[in-house]
């Protein structure tokens, strides 16, 4: 891989802070890198990664892809790098796996470089597994340098993260993702392009695999069934049962967005400013018949059973829930 083809534009300041690390030769023993899925947090740590276990590193710090060191990380071979996440078929890290972590990390590295450590997704850890992890932090072991990885800070033990120096990855401007988006789709349209904007929260490696995985077409459906139940042409339950087979949290995060546009359509907010503006037409037609004192209402539960996804509910009842008030919010129209 090239050294363009490695770099992501909206990355270029995280780079130069990490660059800036190896130049001064202050690299951190913990680091935790945080950002939402869909910004390449993983390819810039692996990166960064590189560039620690590289032996003739470049100007800008980049690894220069020849040395034995870049041979072994490129075959993923590298004794003194190792990626720690949830085991196949499992959510968590176990604290298996941190123990026999802190075993290899007890021994010296194998070559004369830096030994990395990469916990990726760092919220998946165990009680038992952080707990570990945190007795290893308060005693790190030389020229090793642990990088978490997550999209969900809120989730990792505040004694972890205080423990960590911390880079925030942030989404690009909507210049910058167009460019990147068309860069990589040049047949794209301005609408579609812009579409994948809102939906994607201004992700564009995210956006380019909803492009490249048709979920624009998935959510056009859920749209129109959304649409045939404003219209009283289907029945709650059997949408509620079609849905169950679908990603929840996309199709709550499409909901939501529905619902917000709908609110911003009956304040006249213009298209640009929506999530969807493909479907503005639609939302439009709908804001307008709809007060929104009821759409916050139903907003208001969408967030409820949002913030109780992760819990164990039964899931057919919470669609059931959502699509008999919107339908019954039509009905009074």
């Amino acid at each position: 891989m090239t050294k363009d083809a490695m770099r992501l534009p909206w990355q270029q300041k995280n780079w130069m802070h990490l660059a800036a690390y190896r130049t001064q030769n202050r690299i951190p023993q913990a680091l935790l890198v945080i950002g939402n899925k869909g910004l390449g947090k993983r390819q810039l740590v692996r990166q960064f990664a590189n560039s620690l276990l590289c032996n003739q590193p470049q100007d800008d710090s980049f690894p220069c892809g020849r040395c034995s060191g870049c041979l072994l990380f490129q075959a993923d071979t590298h004794p003194d790098f190792l990626h720690i996440k949830p085991n196949e078929g499992k959510t968590v890290i176990a604290i298996s796996q941190i123990r026999g972590l802190i075993a290899q990390l007890a021994l010296k590295p194998q070559f004369e470089t830096y030994r990395v450590v990469i916990v990726s997704p760092a919220d998946a850890l165990s009680t038992g597994a952080a707990n570990a992890f945190l007795k290893y932090l308060e005693e790190p072991t030389e020229r090793t340098t642990l990088i978490l990885v997550t999209d969900k800070p809120a989730k990792l033990p505040l004694t972890i993260v205080s423990r960590c120096q911390k880079l925030m990855v942030t989404a690009p401007d909507k210049a910058m993702f167009l460019a990147w988006l068309k860069g990589h789709s040049p047949d794209i349209s301005e609408t579609v392009a812009a579409t994948l904007f809102g939906l994607a929260q201004r992700t564009p490696l995210l956006a380019l695999s909803y492009l490249n995985g048709q979920v624009l077409a998935l959510r056009n459906e859920c749209f129109r069934d959304w649409l045939a139940l404003a219209e009283q042409q289907a029945h709650p339950i059997v949408i509620a049962e079609n849905w169950l087979k679908l990603p929840e949290p996309q199709l709550i995060f499409w909901l939501s967005s529905w619902l917000i546009d709908l609110i911003k359509c009956y304040y006249q907010t213009g298209v640009d400013g929506l999530y969807n503006p493909d479907l503005s037409h639609s939302l439009q037609t709908l804001a307008l018949r709809l007060g929104p004192k009821k759409l916050y209402k139903l907003y208001d539960l969408l967030l409820k059973n949002r913030e109780n996804s992760q819990a164990q509910l039964n899931k057919q009842l919470m669609f059931e829930e959502l699509l008999i008030q919107w339908y019954e919010l039509n009905q009074d129209k």
